[in-house]
């Protein structure tokens, strides 16, 4: 019997995760419903190809040979992220590039031993983290010049090593998933609350290196407001910042390593800001008719001082597809959560403002009108990655892409993006939908997040989705917004970033990769290209 490779490519962890042929015959009603044609022909899922010869166990040093691995299945689940991309190909039996191994050092010093020996023969090394990147992060897809790859994975590295109640901080190791991170701080009546959708398979050092943002809307939601010190094995030695609540002291090193991406150093260690456990909670939901008046709500919610840790404005689309409200209308659902101060007087804030512009409250307090609204919605956010496992194998376009920009631009950065996309969409795929909502709020801005689901050729559902994804990509930018607000740059968004970035900070973040990776080879090609990388 053929075993299964949905540990490569799915999102669950359990193969009772792995969708059935009765899961895909229950959800393609709905989606013929959702687009008004049928899916295609499901997918088949194809048997592990035979992978290309490990070029790199044989003759790493002795006490790094017994780190590695070269089973078929893991070398192939670390030569992919979980994009639509990933997934698809992993599905059809297609591995652009493949790691010669999976290596996985017990510590730093064997980071360090590792790092100085590929750089003498040349071996790309590819941090891999939770493997949760939709950009092509992980993806050992390094170009020529290289004798092998290694995808170097921190999950025996892990665990919280230390906690600072008084300050309210814990040492935290780089391969630590967010589960084990909250279990291990519950005993401390402790969270990080940092919640990203990738929660239950993402590491800190993964969200430390792409710089990754918590689904709570406003305040310390992105990891950079919850770092006080890091420290990353670096080829050209130890980095290790000093720990502070705050300096003033030149450019932060800290900020160098955020976001990163590997191609600095490895992220072993950091020392992460905590809180205690919220006890008060209030919820409500809200729906709007138009959704430009949607839009000033959360402006002025955003604006307020007040800071909700959920403020999601959906867009009618997505929230007759999430199940969050069939009217026709837009919704913004809304919360706040204290671990000491009442949360009342917040709430009248966020319901004023939402009444002061014509929004009528569906759910929470008194109101019945939709009970569940908000639940639908957090339900479909969790479920969302494992929903799209099964939209790929019946064959569909499925993917997502956010940004950010300035309320000024705001709404007509939605408005073109989503004319821009939805075009490209008739014309590649034959129709299709982009939905919207807002994930963060800031004073000055907000980030948009667009979902697509278009009806896949068969055979060309890769084809199809480049084409869309540049049409997206160049709308985004065009209309003022950054190429990723949360989901960092890979390999999918270099050209891009490319665009995006000042070029004497391309040149300063080129001299600082060949100081820190003299040979370049930690991730090749993600965020610079210089001389040693290929």
């Amino acid at each position: 019997m053929t075993a299964s490779t949905y540990p490569v490519w799915g999102w669950g962890r359990s193969p009772s995760d792995e969708p059935t042929a009765a899961d895909l015959a229950a959800l393609a009603p709905l989606v013929t419903d959702l687009l008004g044609v049928g899916p295609a022909e499901p997918l088949q899922v194809e048997p592990l190809p035979d992978l290309p010869a490990d070029r790199v166990t044989a003759k790493l040093p002795d006490g790094l040979r017994d780190r590695a691995s070269v089973e078929p299945i893991d070398r192939a689940r670390h030569a992919i992220g979980r994009s639509f991309r990933d997934v698809v190909r992993a599905v059809s039996g297609r591995f652009d590039a493949v790691p010669d191994a999976v290596l996985r050092p017990a510590d730093e010093t064997e980071i360090a031993q590792l790092l100085d020996w590929c750089g003498d023969q040349r071996v790309a090394v590819i941090p891999y983290g939770g493997g949760t990147s939709v950009v092509g992060g992980v993806e050992p897809k390094v170009g020529a010049g290289w004798s092998a790859t290694i995808s170097l994975d921190l999950e025996a590295i892990t665990g919280v090593a230390e906690v600072d109640p008084l300050s309210r901080a814990a040492r935290v190791r780089g391969g630590t998933s967010g589960p084990a991170l909250e279990n291990a701080l519950r005993d401390h009546g402790l969270t990080a609350r940092f919640y990203p959708q990738s929660f239950e398979r993402s590491t800190v050092g993964g969200w430390l290196a792409t710089r990754a943002a918590g689904h709570f809307a406003t305040g310390p939601t992105h990891i950079d407001d919850l770092v006080e010190s890091i420290r990353a094995v670096t080829p050209n030695g130890l980095w290790e910042s000093r720990r502070l609540p705050g300096s003033g002291a030149g450019p932060s090193p800290d900020r160098m390593l955020l976001g990163s991406e590997g191609s600095l150093g490895v992220i072993t260690e950091a020392w992460l800001r905590l809180q205690p456990r919220p006890t008060r909670r209030w919820s409500a939901t809200f729906a709007s008719t138009e959704f430009g008046s949607a839009l000033a709500a959360v402006r002025a919610i955003g604006q307020s001082g007040v800071m909700p840790a959920t403020c999601r404005l959906i867009d009618a689309g997505e929230a007759a597809m999430t199940g969050t409200l069939a009217t026709g209308e837009a919704v913004v659902v809304a919360g706040v959560e204290s671990w000491a101060a009442p949360v009342e007087t917040d709430a009248e804030v966020l319901t004023e403002a939402c009444r002061d512009h014509g929004l009528r409250l569906v759910e929470g307090g008194a109101a019945r009108e939709v009970a569940g609204a908000g639940d639908s919605w957090r339900s479909a956010f969790l479920r969302a990655p494992y929903l799209r496992d099964q939209l790929v194998l019946l064959g569909m376009v499925v993917e997502t892409f956010e940004t950010a920009t300035t309320w000024d631009r705001l709404e007509s950065l939605i408005s073109g993006v989503k004319e821009v996309t939805g075009a490209a969409l008739q014309r590649i795929c034959g129709g299709g939908n982009v939905t919207c909502r807002l994930t963060h709020l800031y004073p000055d801005g907000a980030a948009p997040y667009f979902t697509v689901i278009a009806p896949g050729r068969a055979g060309g559902q890769l084809a199809q989705w480049d084409e869309v994804k540049i049409a997206a990509s160049e709308a985004v930018l065009a209309h003022g917004g950054t190429i990723t607000h949360h989901h960092a740059v890979g390999r999918d968004h270099r050209p891009w970033y490319d665009k995006q970035r000042p070029n004497p900070f391309a040149a300063a973040l080129r001299a600082a990769k060949s100081e820190l990776d003299p040979a370049g080879v930690l991730n090749p090609g993600i965020l610079i290209q210089t001389a040693s990388s290929g």
